[in-house]
């Protein structure tokens, strides 16, 4: 392991754990974006550009600025108003307990295997050849998706910011 990668790790982890930690939910969004950038990070340090390329147009573009336009359309009140219930800080504790225990399974996995580099049978593609053929062969489905994302973004947003009426008005 170098540097660079455990730079990276605690990064991508420390963002994510104070992102779940904080009741401020235009804060958390904004550390969940650093943690995809610190994926992003992660991919140009194995040489997956394009992968790292998609995870910053992807997930730190276009996906964020969703999370970030929902939050900000469907915001009902103050956070301070909100509660936490004890059931919940139950359900909190169990869900680290477990994300603790599957943690701990995969890293003695990881740590008692035996990793030997794989025989380079796979063909090697460039950012740019990946990019022609999935814009080349595939462009119509990236359309589609995109246009299936941002119905359902607008969906989302007209149910959400729907105001009901009280029982009283006519």
């Amino acid at each position: 392991m170098t540097a660079a990668l455990i730079l990276i790790a605690i990064l991508m982890l420390g963002s994510a754990a104070v992102a779940m930690m904080l009741r401020n939910l235009i804060h958390s969004a904004l550390l969940l974006i650093l943690s995809w950038a610190g994926i992003a990070a992660f991919y140009l340090w194995a040489g997956a550009e394009f992968a790292a390329f998609a995870q910053i147009l992807v997930y730190v573009g276009a996906i964020s600025m969703v999370v970030l336009f929902a939050v900000l359309l469907t915001r009902q009140g103050p956070v301070s108003a909100m509660l936490v219930e004890p059931a919940s800080r139950i359900r909190a504790i169990t869900g680290v307990t477990v994300a603790a225990c599957v943690g701990a399974v995969f890293a003695s996995a990881i740590l008692s295997s035996e990793f030997r580099p794989a025989p380079s049978q796979a063909p090697v593609a460039g950012v740019r050849q990946i990019g022609l053929e999935l814009m080349h062969r595939h462009g119509a489905a990236l359309l589609i998706v995109g246009v299936i994302l941002t119905v359902a973004l607008i969906g989302a947003t007209i149910l959400a910011a729907t105001d009901t009426k009280p029982e009283d008005a006519p």
